[in-house]
Formats: C-alpha cells, sequence, structure tokens
C-alpha cells in the first residue's frame, strides 16, 4: 500500500469503527441489529432486482415463513343472538405450511492494494470501498438465490462456480416444498421445448400455460421472469417475421411488452433459459438479525486487505403455490434441421 494511501485507510477504518460502535474493526465484531438493517439496505440498493423483493430480519434459525398469502375468505356473518353463536375469525395466513432455515453465509472480500491505492486519489475513497464490497454480496445474494441446490459445509467455488453449494435458493425451495410447481419435462422426456413445433410454439403460450397453475385468488401483481436465451430467441423469431423496417420494428417492441398477459423482466443473474410466473412479493431473504460479523484486516503479505462478513441467511418462497417455473436446464430451443439444443 502506497505510503499516501495508508493516513487514508486508517482513517477510513476509525470512521467505520465509530459508526459500528466499537472499537476497532480489525478484530472481530457482532453489528448491532439496527446497524446491520442499514448495512443489508445498502447492498440491496446495489441491486435492480433486490429491492423489489423481501430481505426480512428474524430472530431465528428455523421457523415458519412470515410473510404468506390469504388462503381463505375472511368475510361472513354469524347470527349471534342465537344460544352459543360467536364471531370467529379466522387465520388465513397458512403459517406453519411452510419453513424456513438458514445457513451461515461468509462473504469474504479481497481488495488489491493497487485497487486501494486507484481508490486514494478520489474524495470518495471509504465509499469507493464499501460500494465495491456491497456490490460484490448483492450480485452473489442473487446468483444463489436462482442458482443454490445445497448448503455444504465447505463449499467449493471452482467447482460450483454459480455459488450451488452455498445456500438453496428459491428454485431448490420449490423443489424441495411444492416439486410439481416446477416443470421439468413436455412431450419429450427430460426435454422443454420452447418454440415452432414444440411444446409451446412461444413465450406468450408458455407463461399463459404457466399462469394456470396459480389459484385464480393467487394471481395478484404477476410477473414472468425470462431468461437471455428466451428473449434472443424470441425477438429472432419475430423479426424473421416482421423484416426490417423501422416501423415494423417499433410494433415488434411494443409486441413485447407483456407475455401471456402478463409484465416481464429479465433479472440479472436469472438462468439464461429460466422461466418464471410468481409475484416479487412472493420472493425473500431470510437473515438473523444479530448473526453478522464483520472482520477488515490488512494482510501485507498478500498485498491486500481483506475484509470479512459472516451472516445467517436463507432464501425463502412465502407461498409456494403462487410460483410456477420450468426447470431451466431441462429448457431446449431450436437448433435448425429439426433439432433442438
Amino acid at each position: 500500500m502506497n505510503v499516501t494511501t495508508v493516513p487514508l485507510f486508517r482513517s477510513m477504518l476509525d470512521r467505520f469503527a465509530v459508526g459500528y460502535g466499537v472499537p476497532t474493526v480489525e478484530r472481530q465484531f457482532t453489528i448491532v441489529p439496527s446497524i446491520a438493517q442499514q448495512l443489508s439496505d445498502k447492498i440491496v440498493e446495489q441491486s435492480t432486482f433486490l429491492p423489489k423483493i423481501n430481505i426480512v430480519p428474524v430472530d431465528e434459525l428455523k421457523g415458519e415463513n412470515i410473510l404468506g398469502y390469504a388462503n381463505a375468505p375472511v368475510t361472513g356473518r354469524t347470527d349471534t343472538s342465537q344460544p352459543g353463536k360467536e364471531r370467529e375469525p379466522r387465520n388465513v395466513l397458512g403459517m406453519g405450511r411452510y419453513a424456513f432455515e438458514l445457513h451461515q453465509t461468509n462473504a469474504d472480500v479481497a481488495l488489491p492494494y493497487r485497487l486501494i491505492d486507484a481508490w486514494a486519489k478520489f474524495k470518495d475513497f471509504a465509499e469507493r470501498y464499501a460500494r465495491y464490497v456491497q456490490q460484490r454480496m448483492a450480485n452473489d445474494m442473487e446468483i444463489i438465490g436462482w442458482n443454490g441446490t445445497s448448503a455444504a459445509a465447505d463449499t467449493d467455488a471452482s467447482t460450483n462456480t454459480l455459488l450451488q453449494d452455498v445456500n438453496k435458493g428459491w428454485m431448490q425451495y420449490m423443489r424441495d416444498n411444492l416439486p410439481a410447481n416446477i416443470l421439468t419435462q413436455g412431450k419429450t422426456t427430460g426435454e422443454i421445448r420452447i418454440g415452432t413445433g414444440g411444446d409451446w410454439d412461444n413465450l406468450d403460450v408458455a407463461v399463459n400455460d404457466l399462469l394456470q397453475g396459480i389459484p385464480p385468488y393467487m394471481r395478484h401483481d404477476l410477473v414472468a421472469l425470462v431468461g437471455s436465451d428466451l428473449i434472443a430467441h424470441e425477438k429472432a423469431a419475430l423479426y424473421a417475421v416482421v423484416g426490417g423496417k423501422p416501423t415494423e420494428k417499433a410494433m415488434l417492441a411494443a409486441s413485447m411488452t407483456t407475455f401471456g398477459g402478463l409484465p416481464w423482466e429479465t433479472p440479472s443473474n436469472f438462468p439464461a433459459r429460466g422461466l418464471v410466473v410468481t409475484s416479487y412479493d412472493n420472493l425473500s431473504i431470510y437473515r438473523q438479525a444479530d448473526s453478522w460479523r464483520r472482520h477488515i484486516v490488512d494482510n501485507p503479505k498478500r498485498d491486500q486487505v481483506e475484509d470479512y462478513n459472516s451472516r445467517n441467511e436463507g432464501y425463502v418462497v412465502e407461498t409456494p403455490e403462487k410460483f410456477v417455473a420450468v426447470e431451466f436446464s431441462k429448457v431446449k430451443l431450436p437448433a435448425g434441421a429439426g433439432a433442438w439444443g
């Protein structure tokens, strides 16, 4: 670390210590829940997708889902003039049917001295440092949410490049709790074909079909989450039909504002062949409120600063009945000459 960077770095660490209310951040410390919530909010702000879903602080490592969908009506009438008749309130959240489990999640970031030295040239040095760490953590949360399948005691990023072994994500939550809502094949064993001559000719048909798997009384605020490969194929097929005239391209753009009557989005880090119908508020990340530990180390032996973070975290689909998807690894697209790949 350059000699001119050192005082800026030390000043930043002192500011962090004051903000966290600890003597120093160079020894592991526990972040109090109120400040942990602020830190979590800052991380979420680094994503375009995470602000749309629920980030929920909880007390326990295991428990019942907190944000459920009303699964029955609450309106009625009771003739209380009759002997023994009383108004009976109904618990309609369905709590107790589905559960969450949190796992220790480490987010340890190495920042080379050369990067720290480069930031030292700017007035917002501390903000750049914090933003770098927060962006990396937010990115990983998205990746785990869509790709996580297990919570291994010892993770291996070289083998599980999509962080599959860090935690169970939303798709795995569905596989474990309501597997019938994850389509694994169409007319061809082990494949779901999207395109002309396939199980669904286009995304309008596919999304509309998935929508039918959600009970009518739950079809509020739904959105189609669509992978980039599926969008690219849909556009290519439409371009082939309408040609390249500007007016026709404008019509094409207008025709793709919805699929199956639902607004759609391709979230960052969403699987390229993923297709999910749900609502944003049906997806949650739970974090144990008092579990966040942090430790910042200046490690000259490796010419880097190391920022160690640990918290207990879990991914939850609040109401699995309101989530229908395809198993994205099974999706096939037309590959020419009648082939699918």
